[in-house]
């Protein structure tokens, strides 16, 4: 995504930023030398030798890991979760047996059958819809590099010797590197590739150090002990930053700092407008090391609970007791909030080699989601006793995605209620009333919402794929992602239908998808009268405090005017016209660069 420019000297490069934040500091490049695959062809008689040299080399990967894991600062316990997947993935059968497969299936050695199994893994990880799910690749990467690294005889540890504090630049950073960075030498860092929602973005934002990825050539573009400035918010690294632009960052940082202050007085406050209505603020989160952000961020608990990585992580199927052993710990550790916990939102056998399925010409809309669930009794009730389980720990409630009609709640229920009769049998304790509730992201859902609405306690609309489907767009096709908009007057009304169908129902509707942590789109989510809004963890103190700056009452009359627009170019100007009567002064300064952060975010969205 590299967006280069230059001026007086100073080059300035844009990609994503991933963990908020301003920082200066000298470059220090680390991770060029890449691994050299060779093929070589191994005679049978080799065959006995070379298998054991490659599970040698597993056998050292662990250690070396295990290692890791002992020396984990006690403030980052919580993330050894990442490198415990990561012992698991070595003796993974995807990875492990595979590879002694193609030594002695095809008569290479184990570097070669190594970077097979990578292209195999890729493969079957780039056919996933979910980005967040689909950057799960990168964990394999790190586990069959280090495997290659000690078979290579080189070794992975001591990367960070650092004597200074500097910004970090490398193709790419694992999650095990992350995790041994220390705020204290590593100012920030800054990546080829990468995404805001992997395990080392995720990392980065939890250590509070800042963060820009997919820059694609930085490593080819800086040299060690150049002078950088990294912009973790906008997604920008300025190499070589003259004067003016070290004065101008500078208050950009300042601005940063107080804003971080101020989000970390307020976070904690209600969602409340001005004239006392009131909204429930909730994270969006699947692994357990997201945990402490949401709770920091002032979560009113967890609105949805993706399931499918403990589905990915292994190419076996997760037991009952991983699950429900996982569900617990983030019961728990939420409680007295609830957690909303999604149930299996993937297909196909590509990722689960326990189903067999045939395969599928548009997975998008095949057998996936509650669709594979019903099919597969066996993994959906493992997966139902899991989660109702773990509702005797705290406020559990449970939510099934893409349900189109009222058949499918039916079958859902005859299996709650045969799990149920189970565990009562078995002298399992759960809560009886457990609340239910499904994804609106299916235009026939929609239109029969008020039927819906009578059989399940609440709606949680997945606006992500609702508008997908009802627009029929890719928004991951470069040539129709443009014509991916929330503000269509079709979607609109449609996410009005459904609060409206649930508050006549007297039930509650909740809105997941992405437009839940744009702060332009709360005036008009609020005035439609949207219950519960659920995002990414880090959004939650920017919409917080677009909330508590808004009245219902002039929310509500935008939403009438934006509901009579006829096409999302009318909508829009209507939202950009209340917002700038609404945030004068924030929308003003942020168009003209201001680091107000919240109107910089709010109008950012705009422009």
């Amino acid at each position: 995504m590299n967006d280069a420019r230059e001026r007086n000297g100073s080059r300035i490069l844009r990609g994503i930023g991933a963990s908020p934040g301003v920082a200066f500091g000298r470059a220090h490049l680390v991770g060029l030398d890449k691994v050299k695959v060779l093929r070589k062809r191994i005679s049978e008689s080799e065959l006995s030798a070379e298998i054991e040299r490659f599970r040698k080399a597993v056998f050292q990967a662990e250690d070396e890991i295990n290692r890791l894991l002992a020396e984990i600062p006690e403030e980052l316990r919580e993330h050894s979760g990442i490198l415990q997947s990561h012992l698991l993935m070595l003796k993974d059968k995807m990875v492990y047996d595979r590879a002694q497969e193609f030594i002695t299936g095809r008569g290479v050695n184990s570097e070669w059958a190594l970077s097979m199994v990578l292209e195999h893994v890729r493969g079957l990880f780039e056919q996933i819809k979910e980005q967040y799910i689909r950057e799960r690749i990168k964990d394999v990467e790190y586990v069959i590099c280090r495997v290659l690294r000690i078979l290579a005889g080189e070794s992975g540890e001591g990367l960070f010797d650092l004597k200074e504090p500097v910004i970090l630049v490398a193709h790419e950073l694992s999650p095990a590197d992350t995790i041994q960075l220390s705020p204290d030498k590593v100012l920030a860092f800054v990546t080829d590739v990468g995404s805001r929602t992997s395990h080392t973005a995720i990392l980065a934002r939890s250590l509070g150090i800042p963060a820009v990825v997919g820059l694609e050539d930085i490593t080819s573009t800086v040299l060690s002990g150049e002078n950088l400035i990294v912009d973790g918010i906008a997604g920008e690294v300025i190499i070589n930053p003259d004067a003016e632009y070290q004065e101008s960052y500078r208050e950009k940082q300042d601005g940063y700092l107080k804003y971080r202050l101020e989000v970390i007085h307020n976070s904690h406050l209600p969602a409340e407008t001005r004239d006392g209505f009131r909204v429930k603020i909730k994270a969006n989160m699947e692994l357990l090391e997201e945990i402490p952000t949401v709770i920091s961020n002032g979560a009113d608990g967890v609105g949805l609970l993706r399931t499918e990585y403990l589905y990915l992580a292994h190419r076996e199927l997760p037991s009952e007791e991983v699950l429900y052993n996982a569900y617990r710990e983030v019961v728990e550790r939420i409680r007295p909030y609830p957690v909303t916990i999604r149930t299996l939102d993937i297909g196909g056998d590509k990722f689960i080699s326990s189903v067999s399925l045939n395969e599928e010409i548009n997975p998008a809309l095949g057998l996936r989601a509650i669709r594979l669930s019903l099919r597969e009794p066996g993994l959906f009730c493992a997966q139902l006793r899991a989660i109702i389980r773990a509702s005797a720990h705290g406020n559990v409630r449970v939510l099934f995605p893409l349900i189109s009609g009222k058949r499918e709640i039916l079958q859902v229920k005859e299996y709650m209620n045969k799990v149920f009769s189970e565990l009562q049998a078995e002298g399992i304790p759960f809560d009886r009333d457990i609340k239910v509730g499904i994804m609106m992201e299916v235009p026939t859902a929609i239109m029969v919402a008020d039927i819906l609405a009578q059989e399940v306690d609440f709606f949680s609309l997945g606006t992500n794929d609702l508008i997908q489907y009802s627009l029929a767009i890719d928004r991951v096709n470069e040539f129709v992602a443009h014509l991916y908009e929330p503000l269509d007057p079709g979607v609109l009304r449609m996410i009005k239908r459904t609060v409206d169908a649930a508050h006549d129902a007297g039930i509650n509707a909740a809105l997941c998808g992405e437009m839940a942590g744009e702060p332009m789109y709360v005036p008009i989510l609020l005035g439609m009268g949207i219950d519960e809004l659920s995002m990414n963890a880090l959004d939650i103190p920017r919409v917080k405090r677009t909330v508590r700056m808004v009245r219902y009452e002039d929310c509500v009359r935008l939403t009438n005017r934006v509901m009579e627009a006829s096409t999302s170019a009318e909508a829009r100007e209507a939202l950009v016209s209340y917002l700038r009567s609404a945030f004068p002064r924030e929308f003003d300064s942020a168009m003209g660069g201001h680091s107000d952060m919240a109107g910089m975010e709010v109008s950012r969205s705009i422009s």
